[in-house]
Order: C-alpha cells, then structure tokens, then sequence
C-alpha cells in the first residue's frame, strides 16, 4: 500500500458535505453508530491503560443537543455492555438526542445532574456545527472536572475551521475524530491531546488544508546520489548576521549545513565567527564575490539600513529561489517594491508580528485564511510561524505542520529554520514543500534536543538544535524506510 503523502484536514461544511453523500449510500443512523463505537473503543482502552480495567469503571457524558450528543450518548450505550458504569449530564435535556437517549437507558445507563466520580469524562456538548466559547453552565461542569476528559469529534469550545478559543473550552487528554481529521486538530491541537481517527466511510475531497506525512519528508529529503558531487547537491548561499547579531550568521548558516547542503557559501561580516563554527563554509565579504549558489537566504541579524537594503535588493534581482526572513521582511515591509518584478521562487518566513508589519494587520483567528490571503496578493510562498506553522502558496493547498510542543520557540530558532528551507531549494525542491518539510524537522529537532538534556523536556536554546537537525533527518527517513 502506498503512503500518502500529506494528511488532510477538513472543514465543517466539507465534511456535512461528505455526510449527506454518506447517507445516500448507507442506512439512517449508521455513521452516528459507527463514529460511537469507535469512541466507545478508545475510551475502553484509556480506561484499561490508565485504571487497569473496563468493567466496573465509571464514565460520565456531557451531553449537549444534536449529533455531537448522540454520539456520546450511543457511545456510552456501547459502554454498558463492557460493564462500564455511564452516567449523563444532559446539559439541554429537552433537546438530547432521542434515539442515543433510549440506547443509553436500554444499556442501564443513567441521567444525573451531576458529575459523580468518574474514571473519564466524555465531551458530547457540541460537535462541528458549534461556534464560540461554552456557555456558562457548560463552562461551570468542564471547569469542575478534574479526570481526563475525552473530546467526541472535537473539544467543546473551540472553533472547528479556525481553532480559535475565544472563552471556556474544554482541554482533552484524547480527541476522536469521527470521518474525518478537522483544522482544528491540527491548529489547537494543545486543547485536543492525542487524536484518534475512526473511519465512517466518507468520500472526501482534495483537502485545502494539510499535512505533509513524516514517511513523505523522509523519502524526499535530499541525499547524495552514487554519482553526486558538492555542487549537484545544492550551492547554498547565505547572506545573514552583522556586527551588531553575528550569531544569526552562525545558526542560519548552521542551518543549511545541518541540512546537509552540498555546499554553503556566506556572504557578509560574520565570516570570522562562521568559519570559526563551520569550517567547511565558504565566505566572502559582498554578495557579489560570493560565487554560483543555486538559492539564497537573506536577514537574520542583517539590519535594515540602506546598505542591507541594497544587499537585498541585489538578491532578489537574480533567477534564484530566496528564502527572506527577520530583518528582511522588515525591508520588505517598508519596501514591498522589492518584489514588483521578481518571478523566481520567494518564500518569506514571518511570525505574527512580522506578518502583521507586512500586511498591515494581525493574522486574526482564521490564521489559514490570512496565511492564504497574504501568498495570492504578494505571488511567493508564506511560511507562518507558530506551533501550527502555516505554508501558503498561490492557488495550492495550505500546509500545516503541528510542532507538538513550542520548545523552538527561542531566539535564533528561525535563524535556523530560514537556512533549512533555503538548502532544500537548493536542492532543487518545491517552495511549499521545502518550507513545510523544514518545519517538520525543525521542530522535531527541538523536541529531541529538549529531551537530550539532564532533564528531560527541560527549554532549549536555539545552538543545540544544530547538532539534532540531522537525527530528525534520519528518524524521517528511517520512518519512510518501515
């Protein structure tokens, strides 16, 4: 069976959309009793993993109206016939689901108005068609829980298209998704906790939003070939670092060796400290006198004056791929000119303070959408930053990649990033897919130097991810070769 290649994320009406085809195919109420048993499945198996057991356990269902609480409430009917205790909340019990109502009641499934004392905690309050914050009662029961909570399709409270959490909502140790992965498992995943997917049989689109799979950066990530040389791999040229931030010019550069470019040429003030770090570096004052590269990346510590904006300039004259990023997009802000003529692959890398001075405004709650908006006016690859790092380029699908913790939210981090992205371009790789397969292994090399230390999951800088760049690279490849 073949890999695929990215994971897709869809929205609510995508997947109503995907539902209603659905129903036409299979009997009335069998997508709700096959998305319940699967939940009814994980839970069982969070209770054997965290109590030791099934039978004999308790759980309790909060239960809104609609489809979200019928799910739980079918759920917890399956529940009953491994011996599990279930209780429910109905938090709208003139609207519960009937049907999911009368399941749980046959099973010997009780309603209470309290939370009891349960083992686990199954979010059946709203489902995709839910906006806003949880409403005050809700809000009060969530806030009083104090076991491990189960999200049925997604946690209550948070926006399913955006992951936007405007007021309470509810943080799950374990969310199931039902058909379907949605944005939000990917863009507030920290309220989401580990995601399982059960199958329902939908027939889903090409996604607008996705996810490059682990197994597909590793098979793709450059390496040499039996008749490669230094120059066939990739001429990586960095301009980065001043008197003022020499270490940007250290970790940017150290970035595109880490990623292992078959050459880097520096071009810059810095040439002291990056030899004195990277022998292997060649340096040359001007960007001029730097020699044949086949990208370049530009700003990290570089300034903003009239001479880095020359500098800049003189980049983005030329035919090749250019990753722009801190001080750069400075320049750009100021200057968006610079890209008037320019048709050679441009990715720019803003967090959100970048983003807002290139833009004029903040990326909003709907961060895809202003990730999206900001590629399609200015034509070049957006990567923003985040724990959900976005990767726009016109007319494509959005790229998302979920760091699984913020350790490489650092200074310099970026720095490094910037130079990975600019080595696979100069392998010859695709913008988009450059900039999101760097991400991948950018965090995951911040995750692994977080946890090579004394203390296991103890903050980083941003040096040590130098030296786990190239194990992330291999645990990829090593992934794609299981």
């Amino acid at each position: 069976m073949t890999t695929p290649a990215v994971r897709g994320y869809y929205t609510a009406d995508e997947v109503r959309a995907a539902e209603a085809e659905l129903f036409t195919r299979i009997p009335a109420g069998m997508p709700m009793r096959r998305a319940a048993f699967g939940l009814a499945d994980v839970v069982a198996r969070e209770l054997r993993e965290r109590t030791g057991g099934v039978a004999g356990r308790t759980v309790t269902l909060l239960v809104g109206s609609g489809d979200n609480g019928g799910d739980a409430l079918w759920a917890g009917s399956f529940l009953r016939r491994r011996g599990v205790a279930v209780q429910a909340v109905l938090l709208s019990p003139e609207r519960a689901h009937t049907a999911g109502l009368a399941a749980l009641r046959r099973a010997g499934g009780r309603v209470r108005d309290d939370l009891g004392n349960p083992d686990l905690i199954i979010d059946g309050i709203v489902g995709i068609s839910g906006r806003g914050p949880l409403r005050p009662n809700a809000a009060e029961l969530v806030a009083s829980v104090d076991v491990p909570i189960i999200a049925a399709d997604l946690p209550s409270g948070v926006d399913p298209d955006t992951g936007a959490v405007t007021g309470p909502a509810v943080r799950a140790e374990v969310t199931v998704a039902f058909g379907a992965y949605k944005p939000v498992h990917a863009l507030a995943a920290p309220y989401c906790g580990r995601i399982e997917l059960v199958p329902i049989g939908l027939h889903l689109p090409e996604p607008n939003l996705a996810a490059l799979e682990s197994a597909s950066i590793g098979a793709a990530w450059p390496v040499p070939g039996a008749s490669d040389d230094k120059y066939t791999q990739g001429v990586t040229g960095v301009c980065a670092g001043s008197s003022t931030y020499p270490g940007a010019a250290i970790l940017c550069t150290g970035g595109a060796v880490a990623a292992t470019s078959g050459m880097v040429r520096y071009a810059g003030t810095g040439s002291d400290q990056v030899l004195s770090h990277f022998p292997e570096v060649i340096a040359a004052p001007t960007v001029s006198e730097t020699g044949r590269v086949q990208s370049w990346v530009f700003g990290p510590g570089a300034g903003t004056d009239a001479a880095a904006r020359d500098r800049l300039a003189e980049i983005l004259s030329t035919d090749l791929p250019v990753v722009v990023d801190a001080d750069g997009l400075t320049l750009l802000a100021a200057d968006p000119s610079l890209l008037t003529a320019r048709t050679a692959p441009t990715v720019l890398t803003p967090h959100a303070g970048e983003f807002t001075r290139l833009t004029g405004d903040e990326p909003g709650p709907d961060r895809v959408a202003a990730v999206r908006k900001l590629a399609d006016s200015w034509q070049v690859t957006v990567l923003l930053k985040g724990r959900a790092t976005l990767v726009a380029a016109p007319g494509r699908p959005v790229l998302v990649n979920e760091a699984a913790g913020s350790w490489a939210a650092t200074a310099g981090s970026g720095d490094v990033l910037s130079g990975i992205i600019a080595a696979l371009l100069a392998a010859g790789r695709d913008p988009a897919w450059s900039a999101a397969a760097a991400a991948r292994v950018h965090a995951l090399a911040a995750n692994i130097a977080a946890h090579a230390t004394t203390v296991a999951g103890s903050p980083i800088s941003a040096s040590p991810l130098l030296s786990h760049i190239r194990e992330a690279i291999g645990v990829l490849r090593e992934v794609a070769t299981s």
